[in-house]
């Protein structure tokens, strides 16, 4: 605001005489307006608003972009973007109808709920013979499973954002490494459903995709061989030329694999893999604690031992005080003390924290069948392959969720950060457990119109891709009758969703 007060100031110094526009994206704020009222240029501007509150990334994703959102929640106590993800589901109800079951998990996702029911009094959807288009709403805070953004992905696209980051659905890198002879020049890629081949491969483990390309370029070195020996009929050759149209998306997909390939055969890459299910596993405490150790005595990049420490922390419920104070002490003195901010932001948010209590992670893992032996990465049967023998806890609750309501995980939800209830909407009052939502209600009732019903995910501070790979597959089984939509602060890797938080002192 000082910065936009600062030009018209100096405009009229000049005695330049201008009409100002200024428009705030969602929505204008008070504290903003003050500010301009302070500096004396309010009523020289027209102000106003455009509402965008969401924006479609693909098919089934919508990102609210609110980038800062989860560390305001955590660190700064400020829950004013809690407010804007209601009114962007707000929106949506507006348009296809009152979501009738909603079920939440975290104080984040309650809060978000409670606003919500608060704008259907100010603003009422209309519900009198309508059929909502969107049947269940899931709200779930990415605390309750910080489990699974701090593992590395290993789908395609997961793999694509964690070693070279997608932004807004494109992965900007070296022209180079895309096959051009131009050395320092960057390429945009775009990552979207419209390219037919990522569609096909983006929700696959990275081993099978490689498969899958190796497989592609055969079949078409295989037709070309057939072209040029033998006379084809003209409908043969049409055939032919069809399949070319799709090269330059197969040489992209196969110059971007090609980079990830040697990016993941490292021995750095194998032995992070290796160490993170280590502590997935709660195998050993001493081998994870003398990796970490190590990592911050070799001075590794801070975001892959802060990945590394908050997996740790977390699946041990924090950590013994003289290891903690330990580990707090031998960061500072490797990267300096200008993070101290950071560490205090970490411990503030609950991610890297003493231990007072024991761990109930081995319960969790085992109940909700977190890890599971011999995946089949390339005829999956289970959510598990996305991380090669994981199963995202956020995933295995939402299928909860839409199966059968809270109800019967009543016990473990408890295990697990922040508070949880299920309600009706439309005339029936809120409770903590609705004994209405378990069995037959509760896993969403089908859409009389014959379509499948819709069940919007809403991610509280992040999602990942492969979370988002793990919601697919699980909508494309054959016993789901759902499409899942889902919709996000933020997509995320362990690292950007780590960045927010990294703050170093001056």
């Amino acid at each position: 605001m000082r910065h936009i007060s600062l030009h018209i100031h100096d405009n009229t110094s000049k005695g330049l005489q201008k009409e100002y526009y200024l428009y705030f994206v969602p929505r204008r704020s008070v504290a903003c307006e003050q500010i301009l009222k302070e500096e004396k240029v309010h009523d020289l501007l027209a102000i106003g608003e455009y509402p965008l509150y969401m924006v479609p990334l693909d098919e089934d994703v919508i990102s609210f972009e609110l980038n800062f959102a989860y560390k305001e929640c955590l660190v700064d106590a400020d829950t004013s973007s809690l407010w804007h993800i209601a009114k962007a589901i707000h929106r949506l109800e507006l348009s296809f109808g009152l979501i009738p079951n909603v079920r939440a998990k975290g104080k984040a996702s309650l809060d978000v709920a409670e606003i919500l029911d608060r704008m259907q009094t100010e603003e009422p959807v209309n519900i009198d013979n309508v059929l909502p288009d969107i049947s269940t709403l899931i709200l779930l805070d990415r605390e309750v499973d910080m489990v699974t953004p701090m593992c590395t992905q290993l789908t395609y696209e997961g793999l694509l954002d964690e070693l070279l980051h997608v932004n807004n659905g494109a992965v900007e890198l070296d022209a180079s490494i895309m096959g051009a002879q131009q050395e320092g020049k960057k390429v945009k890629v775009p990552l979207n459903s419209s390219d037919k081949l990522l569609k096909e491969t983006r929700d696959l483990n990275f081993e099978v995709v490689v498969q899958v390309l190796r497989q592609k370029a055969t079949s078409m070195k295989q037709d070309y061989t057939d072209i040029t020996t033998n006379n084809q009929t003209v409908s043969e050759l049409k055939d032919f030329v069809k399949k070319l149209n799709s090269l330059p998306e197969m040489t992209r997909h196969i110059n971007l694999a090609q980079h990830l390939s040697t990016l993941t055969s490292k021995p750095s890459f194998l032995g992070r893999l290796d160490m993170e299910h280590t502590i997935v596993e709660s195998e050993s405490y001493d081998i994870s604690f003398e990796y970490i150790e190590e990592m911050i005595h070799k001075q590794e990049p801070l975001a892959s031992v802060l990945r590394l420490l908050i997996l740790f922390s977390v699946t041990n419920s924090g950590l013994p005080k003289r290891n903690y104070d330990y580990l707090r002490r031998e960061i500072l003195h490797s990267y300096g003390f200008e993070h101290m901010a950071t560490l205090n932001n970490l411990e503030k948010a609950g991610f890297f924290r003493k231990q007072e209590m024991r761990s109930n992670w081995l319960t969790v893992k085992r109940a909700l069948r977190l890890v599971v032996e011999d995946t089949d990465t390339a005829n999956p049967n289970d959510i598990s392959y996305v991380f090669s023998g994981y199963a995202p806890l956020s995933v295995r609750l939402i299928h909860q969720a839409i199966r059968s309501g809270w109800r019967p995980i009543e016990e473990i939800l408890k295990l697990l950060p922040g508070p949880h209830f299920e309600t009706k909407r439309g005339g029936l009052s809120r409770a903590s457990s609705l004994e209405s939502l378990s069995g037959g209600s509760a896993s969403v009732d089908k859409a009389a119109s014959g379509r499948r019903s819709v069940v919007l995910v809403v991610f509280i501070g992040g999602v990942t891709f492969a979370e988002i790979s793990a919601l697919r597959f699980l909508s494309s089984q054959e016993l789901m009758e759902y499409d899942i939509i889902i919709a996000t602060t933020k997509i995320v890797n362990g690292q950007t969703l780590l960045d927010p938080f990294v703050e170093k002192l001056s």
